[in-house]
């Protein structure tokens, strides 16, 4: 995610957390061959066990966020949107395979009517609990390992997440008097029901009915549109997995743009009505993909482009295969985005304690860029950098790692570069190449943890390199100077 430049020029932020739970179903005891226990019963059906997913994912920043029980496999949300009375209604059905046996289970949903559910295509209760939990019981229990379909019909006017911490996240109206989904570490279930945790990626397909002459932008590759009596609907899918907060649907009066890249990836780039300014940087797109595919590896996924909006809000976001882009975004907000797409959204974080997988590099990126495009010499930066700031003890004493909940983007988007930057110069230059590929490789389409990120560099580097990251990522003072000047930082 990028920040605005009112908040903090050229930073840029993206969100993200998420873990998942166990849940302890009860056991019934049985004889040393397997048999019921004469003890337990004597029937042939066995009792049923009121076993419920937890509401929540058990996440230490956002506890409550997710649910366990199921990891969800796939998404197919189809919503109709009215611009002039700001009403959504959808339908989403979202396949599943249960982690234990299960009575009941919760998605999360906020502010929207649920008015039926059905499971495995039969009618199930549900309870709307709080402000975002939907709570679903079936009507017969769903068996460990079972694959099953739950149906959501839901409706009504979506709204966003105000976080004092985090600033504004979900569904927007935007300048054009369309709408748009976008932020982290909540966004999704301001318009369709999901397991709301990074944890559990999911493909996701959306079919989405506007009134025509609007139109629709999402992740991953266009399926077709259809205008019948006055509406148009579009179809996108995105047939790898992705976080929930990474999803988006945009709604306005696009200018869309198709291409290829060399290697006929397609390309959609869609400007809303005075954001036409976004182009100059966009048209560099396959040179961004092009420069940062060497640094990190492949790119992860079969499509590309972008969204640009008219509206000057708070930040860029690198919503899969797509980034949505504030109206103030320019070449570096591209390219910070861009690389999330490897750092975050292939690789996706464990925690949210973990941000600095997602930002750091993606803040590095821009650095990496400068250098190789611009001619910038990153150790001149570097120091310049660190003496610029060497007395200011607020600019230290931001953790890179379990910041604690609200502080996660305070530090990973100016002192990550300088962290990411003492990191490639103590390890070297080959390690440093080597250790980011084969991190990208080994995790795609996956999640990963910060204390993982570090046990991977020690192995690749050869290195003993647990004070240096106590210093940099885990410590909030200066570090010493064998850490802050290593190898040809030191003059």
């Amino acid at each position: 995610m990028a920040i605005s430049p009112g908040a903090r020029p050229y930073l840029i932020v993206i969100i993200v957390v998420l873990v998942v739970a166990g849940i302890v179903v009860a056991k019934l005891p049985r004889d040393e061959e397997g048999a019921p226990s004469a003890a337990r019963t004597t029937t042939t059906t066995p009792p049923v066990v009121d076993a419920e997913g937890g509401d929540g994912a058990g996440d230490a920043y956002y506890p409550q966020d997710g649910n366990t029980g199921y990891d969800v496999s796939g998404y197919d949300v189809s919503v109709s949107y009215d611009p002039a009375t700001k009403r959504l209604d959808g339908v989403a059905t979202i396949t599943a395979r249960a982690t234990t046996d299960l009575t009941r289970f919760n998605l999360d949903l906020y502010a929207l009517e649920v008015t039926g559910v059905d499971v495995r295509d039969q009618a199930a209760e549900h309870r709307q609990e709080g402000d975002h939990e939907l709570v679903v019981t079936p009507a017969t229990p769903l068996t460990a390992g079972e694959e099953f379909t739950t149906t959501v019909r839901y409706g009504g006017e979506p709204t966003l997440f105000e976080d004092r911490a985090l600033g504004r996240s979900g569904w927007q109206v935007s300048a054009g008097g369309g709408a748009f989904a976008a932020g982290e570490p909540h966004s999704a279930t301001t318009w369709f029901p999901a397991n709301d945790t990074p944890r559990d990626k999911a493909t996701f397909a959306l079919t989405a009915r506007v009134p025509e002459g609007w139109s629709v932008i999402s992740n991953g590759v266009e399926a077709g549109a259809t205008t019948t009596d006055g509406w148009t609907s579009f179809r996108w899918v995105a047939d790898q997995p992705m976080a929930t907060y990474l999803t988006t649907i945009a709604i306005d009066k696009w200018i869309v743009e198709r291409s290829t890249l060399p290697d006929g990836t397609p390309v959609v780039d869609a400007y809303a009505p005075g954001a036409e300014n976004g182009r100059q940087h966009q048209e560099r797109l396959p040179e961004v993909l092009g420069f940062l595919a060497e640094k990190f590896g492949p790119y992860p996924f079969s499509s590309a482009g972008g969204i640009f909006l008219a509206d000057d809000i708070g930040f860029s976001l690198e919503t899969q295969t797509r980034p949505i882009y504030a109206g103030w975004a320019d070449l570096d907000t591209v390219v910070h985005e861009n690389a999330h797409q490897w750092f975050g959204d292939s690789v996706s974080l464990e925690n949210w304690a973990d941000i600095c997988l997602n930002e750091c590099f993606a803040s590095y990126a821009q650095w990496l860029w400068a250098e190789a495009k611009e001619g910038v010499d990153l150790d001149e930066r570097y120091r310049a950098e660190v003496e610029r700031v060497d007395d200011r003890e607020t600019y230290w004493n931001r953790k890179l790692y379990d910041m604690g909940r609200g502080n996660e983007f305070r530090g990973v988007y100016d002192k990550g570069q300088l962290a990411l930057h003492a990191l490639r110069r103590q390890v070297g230059d080959p390690a440093f190449d080597r250790l980011v590929k084969e991190w990208t490789a080994a995790h795609r389409d996956g999640n990963a943890s910060w204390p993982e990120f570090e046990a991977h560099v020690e192995r690749v580097s050869g290195q003993d390199l647990d004070a240096f990251f106590g210093a940099w990522f885990r410590g909030a003072e200066v570090p010493a100077d064998e850490f802050l000047y290593p190898g040809p930082l030191r003059r």
